[in-house]
């Protein structure tokens, strides 16, 4: 195959000022003000449709339209509601208009709390106003959304991007850019400043168009509006040379990834000092997520015990009758962070059999279980006493389920079968879980069964949120009441 020699691109006439960025920018202020207008415009025209006495309560509500409509604008900004992702998106872009308009609606009530003119407010325009102008919202997103995307196929958007560098790290990006349709990325092509016989005629069906030369001179006819610098990071002094000579372009200057970084590309970048940094993982229900959720779990198990506590005394005695040996069972369990704590549960197998070392689960008719046991065991109220450690903050009442550090799977410890179950410790341990309430419950004998319950419980610690926990609470009865693999 014949190598392409490189290519001194012809002069061209000087592209208009305009830059392709604009029309975007365009676009997105158009929906802003398109929503602005709705908000108002739906609580005005409401003050004239819904029937009030006063002529002075139209003047409050009046300004009470036009002050929400200004929240709502700043709430959306501050939400990413005219992000691009929100443009292109449908469905992430309701979202944010949503949560925006729900936001600019508690705003309202709490000020009118405070200033004590809630009472002036006709209630049947205020609800009526919410709905009408969360549906005019919607439809005017929609609208907007279905309008950009027709936009963006046609390429309205698109600034003009040449790659320079041929190598993996080139082919890496512009295999990304071709499969990214949220991109507003016209490829031109690549160059390279590498001897012609060393040149590739295309890179993943992307042509090869020269050397940096014939790139400033495309460039300076106007046709290319970003370069981006797809070079190893290590080649530090030809990055710098490449800098200086395309610093006195007038185009956008990028620097791809460098190849270890496509492996993390859905991973943040935060600003460290002056410094960008990549956050691989964050710490897990964290900051005020986590105080959110210890109150959570402090509140909610203290009402429980506040309503079970016969229940739980009826179990106790029944335990203390069936057979000799201590109520409840304390056995050692790794949590959060791998550390070790004394887990309460009511004792279910006979005294004597009780295992606190090398541990084997309990199977289907296994012998060690007491009568009472194995209707504990079945009903899962067994778990009851588990409560009190979440009061002392070893547990909550959603998360992984804890396991003895000697139990096994197909012959292996549980660390050993799955090499991502240590992520399992990044959260405090649950009475129950996101893998509990989709069956994955009972004895974990072989290493299938094992990955299965990481991986709910990995989707549940990165998709964390006080609803998701409510949900789990509240399939978790039905769990109870249809119990499946408990014994």
């Amino acid at each position: 195959m014949n190598k392409p020699q490189p290519i001194r691109a012809a002069a061209a006439s000087p592209a208009p000022a305009t830059s392709p960025g604009v029309p975007l920018a365009l676009a997105v202020l158009i929906l802003r003000v398109a929503e602005f207008a709705v908000v108002g415009g739906v609580g005005l025209w409401l003050v004239n449709a819904v029937p009030i006495e006063l002529g002075s309560f139209i003047t409050l509500h009046t300004r009470v339209t036009l002050i929400a409509s200004l929240a709502f604008a700043v709430l959306a900004e501050s939400l990413g509601a005219y992000d691009v992702e929100a443009q292109f998106s449908l469905r992430e872009g309701w979202r944010r208009v949503l949560m925006a308009w729900v936001m600019t609606t508690l705003f309202l009530v709490t000020m009118g709390f405070l200033l004590k003119t809630s009472d002036e407010i006709s209630r049947g325009w205020a609800l009526l106003w919410f709905a009408s102008a969360g549906a005019a919202m919607l439809a005017t997103r929609a609208a907007g959304t279905f309008w950009v995307r027709r936009l963006k196929r046609q390429g309205i958007f698109n600034e003009r991007v040449a790659v320079f560098g041929t190598g993996p790290q080139a082919e890496r990006f512009v295999d990304y850019v071709q499969s990214s349709d949220r991109l507003t990325i016209t490829l031109v092509g690549l160059f390279d400043d590498r001897r012609p016989d060393r040149l590739p005629i295309t890179v993943s069906g992307a042509p090869v168009l020269g050397d940096l030369e014939a790139l400033i001179s495309m460039i300076r006819a106007g046709q290319i509006d970003q370069v981006v610098l797809a070079l190893p990071w290590s080649a530090e002094r030809r990055l710098r040379g490449l800098v200086e000579a395309l610093a006195q372009t007038p185009v956008k200057l990028r620097l791809a990834p460098d190849l270890v970084t496509f492996s993390f590309a859905n991973r943040p970048m935060v600003i460290l000092g002056d410094l960008p940094v990549m956050t691989l993982f964050e710490r897990p229900i964290s900051g005020l997520s986590g105080i959110a959720k210890q109150i959570e779990d402090k509140l909610l198990a203290s009402l429980i015990l506040l309503f079970i506590w016969p229940i739980l005394a009826i179990v106790a005695l029944a335990v203390k009758l069936d057979s000799p040996g201590p109520i409840l069972f304390r056995q050692p369990r790794e949590g959060f962070n791998n550390q070790t704590f004394r887990c309460y549960k009511f004792r279910t197998m006979y005294h004597d059999r009780l295992e606190y070392k090398d541990i084997k689960q309990a199977g289907r008719d296994d012998p060690r279980i007491t009568r009472v046991g194995r209707i504990l065991r079945r009903t899962s109220l067994d778990e009851l006493p588990q409560l009190f450690n979440v009061l002392q903050g070893d547990m909550s009442l959603v998360g992984p389920r804890p396991h003895a550090p000697s139990t096994r799977a197909g012959g292996k410890l549980f660390a050993e079968a799955v090499q991502s179950y240590a992520a399992r410790h990044k959260v405090k341990p649950g009475i129950t879980g996101w893998a509990q309430v989709n069956g994955w419950r009972g004895e974990t004998d072989t290493e299938d069964k094992l990955i299965r319950r990481v991986e709910h419980d990995l989707y549940y610690i990165e998709n964390w949120s006080i609803w998701f926990d409510l949900y789990i609470l509240v399939r978790t009865v039905g769990a109870v009441l249809l119990p499946r693999n408990a014994f």
